[in-house]
């Protein structure tokens, strides 16, 4: 049996065909990038806000709590537990943002309507007083603030001017 012949135009077609799948195989592509202005992803609405204002929006305390974070050196799962039955994309539990089972989300509570009583009823009341406290006042990114140390005393009389020190005798090789 004898092969069905092709025409000469066929053949060509054919073989055109074949030159564009391979260079097109062989084609690195682009990374396809999005039309117009990158995405934002939008924070959901929180729940659970205890003694966050409820009309604050999810943009709103996301960005707070990223504030608190780098004001006490720390991480959301200081204060939010993992939720067990939500993965995430890196194969780690999500956090239960609403979850109010961590004694430290109490604390952070119970921390934050502190300076904001601090602010309104002293921090207020002092004329140029300058900014107010916040959490970054104290932890200055620690989890828990370092104790002070108050510097060495200089020797001086009080109620007057620190005198000169005493003019030191050359000493005399022995």
């Amino acid at each position: 049996m004898k092969p069905p012949s092709l025409s000469l135009s066929a053949v060509g077609a054919l073989l055109s065909a074949a030159f564009a799948l391979s260079t097109l195989a062989q084609a690195p592509t682009a990374p396809q990038q999005p039309e117009g202005p990158p995405q934002h992803h939008e924070e959901p609405a929180p729940t659970n806000l205890k003694v966050l204002p409820k009309t604050m929006t999810g943009e709103q305390v996301h960005d707070l709590m990223h504030k608190w974070e780098a004001e006490l050196g720390t991480e959301c799962s200081t204060c939010h537990a993992a939720d067990p039955t939500k993965i995430g994309r890196n194969g780690k539990p999500r956090l239960n943002f609403p979850d109010d089972s961590k004694k430290e989300k109490a604390s952070a509570r119970l921390m934050y309507k502190m300076t904001e009583d601090i602010n309104a009823n002293y921090v207020n009341m002092i004329d140029n007083s300058g900014v107010p406290v916040s959490c970054g006042t104290c932890h200055r990114g620690h989890l828990t603030p370092e104790k002070f140390v108050p510097p060495p005393d200089h020797e001086h009389e009080h109620g007057t001017a620190p005198s000169s020190p005493a003019p030191q005798k050359p000493s005399t090789p022995k």
